[in-house]
């Protein structure tokens, strides 16, 4: 399984967590099946993309059938790791920081904010939504159980330092949330995620594009 998922497209692995996430609503409900349409509908992807998604691992449905729910949650869930628990680390625990430990991907079983740092002596000490905050200085030291990702939600002078530390700590993923492109080794996957750059192209389409 894991050399099949190195050949699929990224853009499809993009999209197999929010499959996952529809597929676990339609489980709770207790439906069996569903169709690529549906699935469309929901999901807001056009149905021959799902189709082609799907098709990379395999028979997965059956024309004039769709898809059976719960074959393809496990299906899914064994795909993106569903059953290892993630550790997750926080680092910067302003207003966004805050936010985030609160939320602490409360809809994800495997997926957890396990330490948060930052620099503020009044924060570290502290617990914010469970998390207990230590000194930015302790990285290396506190035990991060197996955490391989880390959140950075710090001031963008701070973000490229930052996440060399982080790097120099083991970390091999980094979720950054400030707008500096960060430079890393080739080997460590960065996502960047920029409200305010996604605001502004909201606006643009919006004005340009509309529906």
């Amino acid at each position: 399984m894991k050399s099949e998922q190195l050949k699929i497209p990224q853009a499809t692995a993009k999209r197999l967590p929010l499959y996952y996430r529809f597929l676990e609503n339609l489980h709770a409900s207790g439906k069996q099946r569903v169709s690529s349409t549906e699935l469309s509908q929901a999901v807001k992807v056009d149905s021959a993309t799902i189709r082609r998604d799907f098709s990379y691992f395999g028979a997965l449905g059956k024309k004039g059938y769709g898809y059976n729910v719960q074959y393809l949650l496990s299906f899914f869930r064994e795909t993106l790791d569903q059953d290892e628990r993630t550790n997750v680390i926080l680092v910067g625990v302003g207003n966004l920081g805050t936010a985030l430990l609160q939320y602490n991907f409360s809809k994800s079983n495997n997926t957890v904010i396990t330490h948060a740092f930052d620099v503020d002596d009044i924060k570290v000490g502290s617990k914010v939504g469970d998390v207990p905050v230590y000194h930015w200085d302790e990285l290396q030291t506190v035990g991060l159980k197996s955490a391989s990702i880390a959140v950075l939600t710090v001031p963008a002078s701070q973000a490229q330092k930052s996440a060399e530390k982080l790097v120099e700590a083991g970390i091999n993923g980094i979720l950054n949330f400030t707008p500096v492109r960060l430079s890393v080794p080739e080997h460590i996957r960065v996502h960047h995620i920029d409200l305010a750059i996604e605001l502004q192209a909201l606006v643009y389409f919006l004005k340009h594009y509309p529906l």
